[in-house]
């Protein structure tokens, strides 16, 4: 329960006197629903001024608040501006100059009046000059205007001024809070309390106010994070626990040894695994780093707790080379390891339903086929999600929904993006990480071309086929579809390759069927083709360790995490 006493800062807006409905839209188009986020809404900037009694043009580039008698006014036609002509207290002239006018200058500034001015005083022609100044006041009140004035985040239809009057309203409004933070801590670094710091963030004094409160964010942000593991440790799962014989025997089985690396997310996920507390664990490690490995020791864990397994992939592709790796890693192990995509139909996709509910299957492997309505696990115990970042949040439910108890949840990347940063950031996914790669890998080479060098490309391209070597080129789209567009189509480039290497070239991408993908796929591995003409189908899942080359062809219409995943 939120204290009574904090009940007026998160009080709506409109109770704000000068907060009527139209004000309300605006400040809404800014995300500011409450009296707190008022408050919150920092200046972006601070406009310092200098207040002077003349004009000198070692002030150039300054905002200044002088003093000027008005002399006189030419009037602005729509094409040129208005310009008042006016002098300062020792006779110096200065143009101010107002674009788009329509009278407003003539009422502002009356000939043969003093005002207080405030702009920016810049030189035109050898003369001073002040482009629409952004206080023009009587004399009499020339010290309202703030010798450091904030300026904030705006919307259509609300001015600076305005805004300003809002939050000042709105700091009315601050309780008076005992002090929360450490004691020495606010001795040390001088900083005002809560209420006095948004004072003076709010009226051009940051200083050590916005330290301060820069400091009560972190506060505040570490406080959730520490609520939102306690209350995920409380939901109750189930405890998966094992001997471990069948995870012995799989590493066993290996042809080489883990590194320190994937033995350590190993062992990290499995003592999650022994909580009642559901897992909810992020293994993040480069393309290559072992990453299946390790989730198939942890599937391996379920397995012989009595459990089922299933592994969700983004694509049809990558879900079935994960079938495969999978299928291979299993070999001499009474585990029988299935796949469920769009493409099993009919009889086949019925049988796998069977076993799946009866327990036969004990890992599947799948697309999104693997959670729709007519699927049902015997008893889903853990889950596996590769490159996480493809998929939603209800996805990862919908999936986690067909356990009878909430499932131990991996999930795996290659490509640290900010929205899988920010879920461990903020406390929904603890993270292992594979931060060693296997012994006796390659660096790669990164080069960046012009393509008035494509001719040169395709040249080194023929000699690395003439050795026997092959190669990926991927391109940004599939076809062509009106002639005219000009990026690279992965149908083009395929012709024009086709026609300097022949049956060497193959071609594969999205709107192919997934017969033709494998065929293409298979005779790449093979070696029947050298050069694979590709989308980025072939971003995740795609394993020839025979291909040393890839040529990106227009990188700069890839996204980051694409190219890091290719």
């Amino acid at each position: 329960m939120r204290p009574e006493l904090l009940n007026p800062l998160f009080a709506e807006i409109d109770t704000l006197d000068g907060v009527g409905p139209k004000v309300k839209k605006q400040l809404a188009r800014l995300e500011i629903a409450r009296v707190v986020d008022l408050l919150f809404h920092m200046p972006v900037q601070y406009v310092a001024r200098r207040r002077v009694a003349t004009l000198t043009p070692d002030m150039l580039g300054e905002t200044i608040i002088a003093s000027l008698t008005v002399d006189h006014i030419d009037d602005g036609d729509g094409r040129r501006p208005t310009r008042v002509r006016a002098t300062d207290a020792d006779g110096n002239r200065v143009t101010l100059v107002f674009f788009r006018d329509r009278g407003y200058a003539r009422t502002i500034l009356p000939p043969g009046e003093r005002r207080t001015v405030s702009g920016r005083l810049d030189e035109y022609g050898g003369a001073l000059q002040i482009v629409h100044p952004d206080h023009v006041v009587e004399e009499s009140d020339g010290a309202e205007i703030q010798d450091r004035e904030p300026v904030y985040r705006l919307t259509e239809g609300l001015t600076n001024k305005r805004l300003m009057a809002l939050i000042a309203v709105a700091l009315d409004e601050r309780p008076a809070v005992e002090e929360w933070a450490d004691a020495a801590l606010v001795a040390k670094h001088d900083w005002p309390g809560w209420g006095r710091a948004l004072e003076d963030v709010h009226l051009g004094a940051p200083g050590a106010a916005r330290a301060r409160l820069a400091y009560d964010e972190l506060l505040a942000d570490q406080i959730a994070l520490l609520s939102i593991r306690a209350a995920q440790r409380r939901r109750r799962g189930r405890a998966l626990m094992a001997d471990d014989a069948l995870v012995d025997r799989f590493t066993g089985n290996l042809p080489y040894r883990l590194t320190g690396a994937q033995t350590r997310s190993i062992g990290e996920i499995l003592g999650d695994m022994s909580q009642p507390a559901p897992m909810l664990r992020l293994l993040q490690g480069d393309v290559g780093a072992g990453k299946t490995a390790v989730a198939l020791a942890a599937m391996l864990r379920a397995v012989e707790a009595g459990g089922q397994a299933a592994m969700l992939a983004p694509t049809e592709l990558l879900a079935r080379q994960h079938h495969a790796t999978l299928t291979d890693m299993l070999t001499g192990l009474d585990v029988r390891c299935a796949i469920l995509t769009g493409r099993e139909k009919g009889a086949q996709r019925k049988a796998i339903y069977a076993d799946l509910a009866n327990g036969d299957i004990h890992i599947l492997v799948g697309t999104h086929a693997i959670f729709q309505d007519a699927v049902h696990y015997r008893d889903l115990a853990f889950i596996v999600i590769d490159e996480q970042h493809r998929f939603g949040v209800n996805q990862r439910l919908a999936l986690a929904n067909k356990g009878e108890r909430p499932p131990h949840m991996l999930v795996m990347t290659a490509t640290p993006i900010p929205r899988t940063l920010t879920l461990t950031r903020f406390g929904e996914m603890d993270e292992s990480r594979l931060d060693e790669l296997p012994p006796g890998r390659q660096p790669i080479d990164t080069r960046v071309i012009s393509m008035v060098r494509a001719d040169d490309v395709m040249a080194s391209v023929g000699r690395l086929l003439a050795e026997g070597g092959r190669a990926y080129w991927v391109c940004p789209l599939v076809g062509d579809t009106d002639g005219t567009s000009d990026v690279a189509a992965a149908e083009t480039r395929h012709a024009v390759l086709k026609t300097m290497f022949g049956d060497a070239v193959g071609l594969v991408h999205g709107r192919m069927s997934g017969e033709d993908k494998d065929a293409a796929m298979a005779a790449f591995a093979a070696g029947e083709t050298q050069i694979l003409v590709a989308t980025t189908v072939i971003e995740v899942g795609v394993d020839v360790p025979q291909a040393t080359l890839m040529v990106i062809e227009q990188a700069e219409r890839f996204g980051l995490a694409q190219l890091h995943q290719l």
